[in-house]
């Protein structure tokens, strides 16, 4: 049964899979900076200041704290903010998937245009007629 697994494992799909997610996991962080770093201050600033991370609706007469770290320690809160910074996040990682998508998919296309190289039969017989002509 370990040598099934170790055969199961050590194929070409679960590797390539494995490796997905590592590079999916470190470019979710790479987003996560994008849209926390530079997008949402960038949107803060054109709105005045607003802070969309923050913005929550209390669901208990409890929450009197304004910042949402703090409210949902008194309880029940909606953070509609932070389901706004999660939306962007989404958006911007589902339009570079789309863009390196379309991009290998050109790539693939160019390659089943390409001619197939030449046999060495093909340039052997070649050779024998180029040389048949030439008598």
């Amino acid at each position: 049964m370990l040598e099934d697994f170790k055969k199961f494992a050590l194929r070409g799909n679960v590797v390539d899979l494995a490796i997905g997610v590592i590079i999916g996991a470190a470019f979710g962080a790479i987003v996560n900076s994008l849209v926390g770093d530079i997008i949402m201050p960038a949107v803060g600033a054109i709105t005045g200041g607003i802070d969309f991370s923050n913005y929550f609706l209390p669901l208990s007469a409890k929450v009197t704290a304004t910042t949402l770290a703090e409210a949902k320690k008194q309880g029940a809160v909606l953070a509609w903010g932070n389901f706004i910074t999660l939306t962007i996040n989404f958006i911007i990682i589902a339009f570079v998937l789309f863009l390196v998508i379309r991009a290998m998919s050109k790539l693939i296309k160019q390659e089943a245009e390409k001619p197939p190289a030449p046999s060495k039969t093909e340039e052997l017989l070649t050779e024998i007629r180029d040389q048949l002509k030439q008598r």
